[in-house]
C-alpha cells in the first residue's frame, strides 16, 4: 500500500512565518489547520486569526504576488554578483543554500518526505522544465540577445500559463481573464520600454521564449501535484532535481571562483538572499500560491516581477523610469484587479 504524505500543517505555518516576517504590518496570518481542510472541501474562504475570512484567491494571490515581488528584487541583487561570478555558477551556489534552507525547514515543521512513485516523473520534471530549463533559458536567452528583450519576453510568461491551462487543465477561459491578461502584457511593454534594443538577436530571442514556455508549463504542473503534499517537500525535491542536472555544466565554473572573492560581504550576502529569499522562499510562495488559484489567474502575479524590479533599480541603482513606467504599473495594477473580481 502506498504511504500518503499527512498534511500536518507545518507547510502553511512555514508560509505564515515567511510572509510575515516579509511584510510584518500587512500579513494576516492563517491558522494552519483551516487551510488544507477549507482547500480539501472546495470552500472558497478560509479562516484566518481573529475569525477574520478570507477568499483563498486573495491568499493565493498574496503567495504569488510576494514571490514574483522577490524576483523583481532579485535583479538588483544579481546584478552586483554577477560582477564576479558567472552566471551558471550562482545559479548552482543559489540552489545549494536554498536546499540546505529548505531541508531545515522540513525538519524544523516536521515535513513528510514521501513522494509516492508515480508522482515522481511530475515533481522531476518541475524541476527539469521549471528550475534547471528555463532558468538556463532565460540565462543564454539575454545574452544572445538583450535585457530588455529578454525582460519582454519573458513576461509573456502568463499568456502561455492561460493556453496551458486551458490544454492540461481545462480551466475555462473566460472574457475577463483574457482581457485582464491583455491589459497586464500592454502594462509590461511601457514599463520595458520602446526601441532601447540595439539588435533583435533571432536566435536569442527563440531560446527566451522557450523560457518563457517552459516556466509556464512548469507552474501548470505544479497544479497537478497532489495537495496532500507539502510544498516545501515538492520544492525541496524539485530544486534538487535542477541543481543535479546543471551540476555537470555549472562545477566547472564553480571551481575557478577565487576564494578570496567569498570574503566580499557584498558577494555572500548577496548569495544568502538568491539562496534564501529569492529561490528558498519565492519558488516555495509561487508553488503555494498555485494550489490557490487557477494557472490562468495566477499568471497575473508574474507581473509584478517587472513592476518591483524596475522600482527598486530607481531607488537602489538610480536607473531612470518616466511617465511610461507609471502608465505600465497602473496597467498592470489594473489586470489584477479585475482578474480578482471575478466571482
Amino acid at each position: 500500500m502506498e504511504e500518503l504524505l499527512q498534511w500536518g500543517g507545518g507547510d502553511d505555518a512555514w508560509a505564515k512565518n515567511y510572509l510575515s516576517m516579509m511584510f510584518p504590518h500587512s500579513f494576516a496570518t492563517e491558522r494552519r489547520e483551516s487551510i488544507p481542510v477549507a482547500f480539501a472541501s472546495g470552500h472558497d474562504h478560509v479562516q484566518c486569526d481573529g475569525g477574520i475570512v478570507v477568499r483563498s484567491r486573495y491568499l493565493g494571490g498574496l503567495y504569488m504576488a510576494s514571490a514574483a515581488s522577490i524576483w523583481g528584487g532579485m535583479y538588483v541583487v544579481s546584478k552586483v554578483v554577477l560582477t564576479t561570478v558567472q552566471p551558471l555558477a550562482l545559479v548552482w551556489v543559489r540552489y545549494v543554500v536554498a536546499l540546505v534552507a529548505l531541508a531545515l525547514a522540513s525538519l524544523a515543521t516536521k515535513q513528510s518526505w514521501v513522494i509516492r512513485w508515480r508522482d515522481v516523473p511530475l515533481v522531476m520534471g518541475i524541476g527539469v522544465i521549471g528550475y534547471a530549463g528555463s532558468i538556463w533559458a532565460q540565462f543564454l536567452g539575454t545574452k544572445l540577445s538583450t535585457a530588455q528583450m529578454g525582460a519582454m519576453i519573458t513576461s509573456a510568461t502568463p499568456a502561455f500559463m492561460v493556453l496551458f491551462g486551458r490544454i492540461i487543465l481545462h480551466e475555462k477561459i473566460t472574457a475577463r481573464r483574457a482581457v485582464s491578461v491583455g491589459i497586464a502584457t500592454i502594462g509590461v511593454i511601457f514599463i520595458i520600454g520602446f526601441g532601447t534594443a540595439n539588435r533583435f538577436d533571432e536566435l536569442g530571442g527563440l531560446i527566451l521564449t522557450a523560457a518563457a514556455l517552459s516556466w509556464a508549463l512548469m507552474s501548470v504542473l505544479v497544479k497537478r501535484v497532489p495537495h496532500d503534499y507539502s510544498q516545501l517537500t515538492v520544492t525541496l525535491y524539485a530544486i534538487l532535481t535542477a541543481t543535479v542536472v546543471i551540476t555537470p555544466r555549472a562545477i566547472t565554473q564553480v571551481i575557478h571562483i577565487p576564494l578570496e572573492i567569498w570574503l566580499y560581504p557584498r558577494i555572500w550576502i548577496g548569495v544568502l538572499y538568491l539562496g534564501l529569499v529569492s529561490t528558498a522562499g519565492a519558488f516555495f510562495l509561487w508553488n503555494k500560491g498555485l494550489q490557490w488559484v487557477e494557472a490562468s489567474s495566477g499568471g497575473l502575479y508574474f507581473f509584478f516581477q517587472p513592476l518591483v524590479g524596475t522600482i527598486l533599480g530607481w531607488a537602489v541603482l538610480g536607473e531612470m523610469i518616466n511617465w511610461a513606467f507609471g502608465l505600465g504599473a497602473l496597467l498592470v495594477l489594473g489586470g489584477v484587479v479585475l482578474v480578482l473580481r471575478e466571482s
